[in-house]
């Protein structure tokens, strides 16, 4: 299995070799590799076994370097950038040729964030080059929240784990570009709506793609676990069969013996996200034929965790 530790220079080293590490962040844990090094990117994607045509984040520490490896960087991303990084923000940008294309899949934008992380900021600051970073498990299955979660999934495929700890968000970072000047969020995440049309006005939210996705983690079907996978009403979920694991929003007036989860006891939709990945993993490793889970409230990281599990589900 690999090393798991905080050793932020060893870190550094494997990557400038341009082998893998697995770094925190605030949303989940990445497979980090340098986004400049064309045999380090196409690791990344033989590591998870991720299709070619969806496109990598990068990662970096600083306003200041963004620009070293996109065209223009102004307006509303800047005043996104400045309102929400380091966080769990994503911008679309026009790339540099110092960009591979592979990182890219091709397209001329690049998806650029600053995580919120110190242990990966720091890594961030030692390295001359950025991170492309996919979430650290195998492509279409539970994103990581811990260097335990990236071990059991990819520990004999990597070098080294940077253990940052549990992510505070829990799900990935939001995602947006901009279409003739109107924000428009490719991917729901980490950072609400609400948030983002405070800072640029109304923002248009795309349906996800199913294939040839424009961002990364636009395909239908991802962040699944292994069982099959539903998605109920709450009465269907206190009348689950024996053999079922239910995942609730929260807390029931009356629990069913079924194997169980409740994503938040008192309705916080922050609390569920962050609990979101850690509790299908769990349902996922335990003895029931299949999962069943309901819709969280449409409002604030809501939105986000019931594209997850509709996502999941394949609807």
């Amino acid at each position: 299995m690999a090393t798991i530790g905080k050793d932020i220079q060893a870190a550094a080293q494997i990557l400038a070799d341009g082998q893998l590490v697995a770094i925190p962040t605030e949303t989940v844990y990445g497979l980090g590799g340098n986004a400049l090094n064309r045999a380090s990117v196409l690791s990344i994607f033989e590591t998870k076994n991720r299709p070619a045509f969806d496109p990598l984040i990068i990662h970096t520490d600083s306003l200041e370097k963004v620009g070293h490896f996109v065209t223009k960087f102004d307006g509303m991303a800047k005043a996104l950038a400045e309102a929400f990084w380091p966080g769990p923000l994503t911008l679309l940008l026009p790339k540099r040729d110092i960009i591979p294309d592979i990182v890219t899949s091709g397209l001329d934008m690049v998806a650029v964030r600053i995580p919120d992380h110190a242990l990966t900021l720091e890594l961030l600051g030692t390295l001359d080059f950025p991170l492309a970073a996919p979430s650290a498990n195998p492509f279409g299955y539970i994103s990581p929240v811990s260097a335990a979660h990236v071990d059991a999934q990819l520990g004999d495929k990597i070098a080294y784990i940077l253990d940052g700890g549990e992510c505070n968000v829990g799900i990935e970072s939001t995602i947006v570009g901009f279409v003739e000047d109107v924000p428009t969020i490719y991917r729901l995440g980490g950072l609400a709506v609400e948030d983002i049309e405070a800072v640029v006005g109304k923002a248009n939210v795309l349906p996800h793609s199913t294939s040839n996705p424009q961002a990364p983690g636009m395909l239908k079907s991802h962040y699944a676990p292994r069982k099959p996978f539903f998605i109920k009403s709450a009465d269907e979920l206190l009348h689950a069969p024996a053999d079922v694991a239910v995942l609730f929003f929260t807390k029931p007036e009356a629990l069913s013996t079924n194997i169980t989860r409740v994503l938040s006891d008192t309705g916080d939709v922050r609390e569920a996200a962050h609990n979101l990945f850690t509790y299908l993993r769990e349902l996922d490793t335990s003895d029931a034929s299949e999962i069943w889970a309901e819709y969280t409230p449409v409002n604030g990281l809501g939105v986000a965790i019931n594209d997850r599990l509709k996502r999941a589900a394949a609807l």
